[in-house]
């Protein structure tokens, strides 16, 4: 029992470290090579702490049991959406850009929809793993052209003018001084993203240690701590880039873990073996993410028109969901 407390204890420090050290080497390298911070949320926050994920989702699929890959993707993104992303507006409201609005947001509505319409018959055939796997290919491309076209144009267009004359007057010695080290950079992503994804595990571990002796059932230490847990990079990077006003980063983060999820972690393990999915994995959990989905467009689309601001009552309803589906879970499983 102590070393599942401890576990959790000192889990819990290294995420939080772990976490900083993660968006600076994603800031730095992102200042370096002029890309947009959006787009290093989808590329490689989205898909590093998604990394946990495609690892338990291949190798259920290897194991005989793919269908635990796709309530593990579909769980993942609900939980991304309601709880990550509702956490991480409450603590700090995230900037809305126009690109997030009018392209990202209703690109991954329209993966959420072709998932659901792919399972229309309750499988999940290598045919259709193929296509989630093309269209990750095709979605990738597409984010990373748009994102370097549009550079920070849009995503700065606030503050270019006001900071155009400081820039100016900076002597070179001085910008050399600042410009960020890719070789820091890259350490620091790595480093960040291994200890992000062990001190996960260690959470994960000492939670269901001390849930079992507590006299918790499996299934329920599942559908609630692991489930969190396995999420918890995606929080605490979320977090850390907010509170950093790495907004764009942020939501991209969420964008691109549920991107990543829908189409490379389903399509792979449906890729290696076809999957039967559980009739309740369609009317509860689909729905569940279609639903969240086009809250989610809603909610960004109204912030947009109005303060441009992802604000704390946005960040509630999230959370209140994420409690309703929780509730929704145990209930299901009680009867």
């Amino acid at each position: 029992m102590w070393l599942a407390a401890l576990a959790i204890l000192i889990g819990l420090a290294i995420l939080v470290w772990s976490a900083d050290v993660f968006i600076d080497g994603a800031t730095a390298l992102a200042k370096k090579f002029s890309v947009p911070s959006f787009l290093i949320g989808v590329l490689i926050l989205g898909i590093g702490t998604s990394a946990p994920e495609m690892v338990v989702s291949v190798l259920a699929a290897i194991e005989g049991s793919p269908e635990l890959a796709l309530g593990n993707a579909y769980g993942s993104n609900i939980i991304n959406i309601a709880l990550v992303l509702g956490a991480t507006v409450l603590i700090s409201p995230i900037i809305i850009r126009r690109g997030i609005v009018k392209r990202d947001l209703p690109l991954l509505l329209l993966i959420t929809i072709i998932a659901a319409w792919q399972l229309r018959d309750g499988t999940l055939s290598q045919a259709d793993g193929i296509v989630l796997l093309i269209l990750l290919v095709a979605v990738l491309g597409l984010q990373f052209i748009m994102s370097i076209r549009e550079g920070y144009h849009e995503h700065e267009d606030d503050i270019v003018v006001a900071n155009a004359d400081s820039e100016h007057s900076n002597n070179s010695e001085s910008l050399e001084k600042l410009e960020p080290s890719v070789t820091r950079g890259l350490v620091s992503l790595i480093i960040g993203m291994l200890m992000l994804v062990a001190s996960s595990r260690a959470i994960v571990w000492g939670a269901v240690e001390l849930a079992t002796l507590w006299g918790l059932s499996e299934l329920i230490i599942g559908l609630t701590i692991v489930a969190v847990g396995t999420s918890l990079p995606e929080l605490v990077s979320s977090l850390s880039a907010a509170r950093k006003g790495e907004h764009d980063m942020a939501l991209g983060n969420i964008i691109g873990s549920n991107i990543f999820n829908t189409l490379a972690v389903v399509g792979l393990a449906t890729v290696i073996a076809p999957i039967a999915a559980d009739p309740v994995i369609l009317s509860r959990d689909v729905m569940a993410m279609g639903v969240l989905t086009i809250l989610l467009v809603t909610l960004c689309a109204f912030a947009f028109k109005t303060k441009r601001q992802f604000g704390r009552t946005s960040g509630a309803t999230l959370v209140l969901f994420f409690m309703g589906y929780t509730a929704w879970l145990i209930q299901s499983v009680s009867m």
